[in-house]
């Protein structure tokens, strides 16, 4: 047996040192593990939140609010006249403030949209917004105090206050003893023909203010695109000024008198100074004003009346190097109103009412803004788009689908109904008869408004005579023939047919018309409308009015011819929920016959029997007064 050597002993009892080497290794491995495991589970115990205790706070008594709500209010219905828009760079439109309104409602009030009215500019002293290149102008009445306590006021002392207010560089000092409107009104150009002095304060809402002893101050920018060089020419009754960055360059008066004591202020020793007729007088030109392209001026222009009675204020503009047509009896050129933009069409017609053919022109000549648009004040037929107007039918004969309340369906046409039957035409020729029941809620709906039921319809018309304004103290007895009216037109609808429920809506809309008294024309007096559904008046009457309209009937004086309108006629339609007219009433068919340009005009509109905007008669040599021959 072969003995193990010493070596191979070793080996075996040695077996310690290598093993145990192995082993303190494997051992710290898995002690190591161990701890590892150990600090990853072990975690640290997470705080708990707890909560404060309540604190006691005392309850307030909240009353719930209450807010009034009238039940039978709804929107009233609108008519949308649709116009083709020439795009142009406009600036905003400056809308009036609104008193009592909230802040924070969407698009104006409640949400809806504020459309400015149009009709507003009726006015040659202005209208109720702006363009954002208008005149702004406000209202004064030097017979009361700023509180609106009355003072003592006299055309001598209201002289006095004008020079001293001009002479002083216009400082408004001078003015604010005295009432000012609250409410300013805007205006593109300085126009106004001879007018009765009471339509200034009627013009600013102000009805209870005397029509004398008065001054209207318009302000605003003077600038063009390029560059201009031009003067302004003026009449003023009874007296007119304008001052241009802070200088007066104009003062106009209808008095030689007055026109001689302002020159101190201002003069002009041009030779066609009172030369050149305007209205009742003579213009009067201003020195040469040149605007560079696009730098502003300030602009103030003040209109005076003294004694009352009638008034008159035009300012144009004569460009250097121009050349212009003669006015009347050739005596010199008509020149270009004065405007900051186009002017509107119903204001163009208040002027035209009162101007003298010849005298000064609407439509042509610069406009001073700094932006330069294409001329839209004169528009044509052309630039409106005709919205159709659907007619009534005596007869449905237009083939459609018909539905049974069972699904199947009949191509036919409408021929009659026949109590609870209605009769078709199949497209064979083949006609047959239907139960109403039988058809589908569409047809149904279809027949209803096809065979409405018959209305009687009653054009309501109520007018009083308005006592004249007070005789001026200063009027040296001078009466001018005059007339005013106070008229309210209305509708009342019934449905006349027994015993058939209509539930449907119908837009009931009257047209009132005047026509003029020293003319062949027409003008629109007022145009409204409101929504009648006849299964809500059953047996009874559908009615609504609308606002006061004021006519006139005046001359100049009392050997010059009456002028003006009077009530004329009325159109009134029922138009269903299709766009369909199922029943109208005129006093002259061509209103019926020509709607479709009716609808395109707004009150104060002329028009022909074809229903097309004309200028209103314009006043005749007759008319003008004796000033107008002698320039005193």
């Amino acid at each position: 047996m072969k003995k193990r050597s010493v070596k191979d002993k070793g080996a075996v009892k040695g077996a310690p040192s290598g093993f145990m080497i192995s082993l303190m290794i494997h051992a710290g491995a898995f002690l190591l593990a161990g701890m590892l495991v150990v600090f990853s589970v072990t975690q640290k115990e997470e705080k708990k939140f707890i909560p404060p205790k309540p604190v006691d706070r005392p309850k307030m008594d909240l009353k719930k609010p209450q807010v009034k709500v009238k039940k039978s209010a709804k929107p009233q219905s609108t008519t949308r006249i649709v116009t083709k828009i020439e795009k142009a760079n406009m600036p905003d439109l400056e809308l009036p403030e609104l008193g009592g309104m909230g802040d924070g409602l969407v698009g104006g009030v409640g949400g809806f949209d504020i459309i400015p009215d149009l009709t507003q500019l009726a006015s040659p002293f202005g209208g109720g917004f702006t363009t954002g290149s208008d005149l702004k102008g406000y209202f004064y009445n030097m017979n009361r105090g700023r509180t609106g306590r009355p003072i003592p006021m006299s055309p001598e002392q209201m002289e006095d206050l004008m020079y001293a207010y001009w002479n002083s560089g216009w400082k408004s000092s001078y003015l604010s003893r005295y009432y000012r409107s609250p409410n300013a009104i805007y205006t593109p150009a300085i126009c106004i023909p001879t007018v009765m002095s009471e339509l200034a304060p009627q013009a600013f809402g102000e009805e209870n203010a005397e029509g004398y002893c008065w001054a209207v101050l318009y302000e605003g920018e003077l600038v063009y695109p390029e560059d201009i060089t031009f003067r302004f020419w003026g009449v003023g009754d009874k007296m007119m000024a304008v001052n241009v960055d802070g200088e007066t360059v104009l003062i106009c008066a209808y008095h030689e008198a007055r026109r001689a004591r302002f020159a101190p202020i201002w003069q002009t020793k041009d030779s066609k100074d009172n030369t050149y007729y305007f209205g009742e007088s003579r213009a009067r030109p201003s020195d040469w004003i040149t605007l560079k392209a696009g730098e502003p001026k300030k602009i103030k222009i003040m209109l005076v009346d003294l004694e009352g009675g009638l008034v008159y204020h035009m300012l144009s503009v004569e460009v250097k190097g121009e050349t212009y047509p003669l006015t009347r009896a050739g005596t010199g050129p008509t020149f270009p109103v004065f405007r900051t933009s186009e002017i509107p069409v119903a204001t163009m017609d208040s002027i035209y009412s009162d101007l003298y053919p010849g005298d000064i022109t609407l439509t042509n000549g610069p406009i001073f803004r700094d932006f330069v648009a294409k001329d839209r004040s004169s528009t044509s037929d052309a630039d409106i788009v005709e919205a159709a107007v659907p007619v009534m039918d005596d007869a449905e004969d237009k083939t459609r689908l018909w539905s049974s309340a069972d699904g199947k369906t009949l191509e036919a046409t409408l021929q009659t109904v026949l109590g609870s039957t209605v009769v078709l035409e199949s497209i064979n020729g083949k006609q047959i008869k239907v139960p109403v029941d039988q058809l589908s809620p569409e047809d149904r709906e279809y027949l209803a408004l096809t065979k409405p039921p018959q209305f009687d319809i009653n054009f309501i018309k109520k007018s009083s005579q308005i006592q004249n304004p007070p005789t001026p103290p200063w009027s040296s007895g001078i009466q001018r023939p005059l007339q005013m009216f106070a008229y309210t037109f209305g509708v009342q609808v019934r449905q006349t047919t027994v015993g058939k429920v209509y539930n449907h809506d119908l837009i009931v809309e009257y047209f009132a018309v005047g026509e003029e008294i020293d003319g062949d024309n027409y003008v629109l007096l007022e145009r409204n409308q409101e929504t009648y559904n006849p299964a809500t008046y059953t047996g009874k009457s559908f009615e609504f009015r609308g606002k006061e309209i004021e006519l006139r009937r005046m001359a100049y004086r009392s050997t010059a011819p009456v002028r003006g309108s009077k009530y004329g006629g009325y159109l009134v339609t029922l138009t269903d929920e299709r766009g369909k007219i199922i029943g109208y009433k005129a006093s002259h068919e061509f209103l019926f016959e020509n709607l479709h340009n009716l609808k395109k005009l707004i009150p104060n509109t002329h028009f022909n029997k074809e229903c097309k905007r004309v200028i209103p008669a314009r006043p005749t040599e007759d008319s003008r007064g004796p000033g107008a021959i002698d320039g005193k």
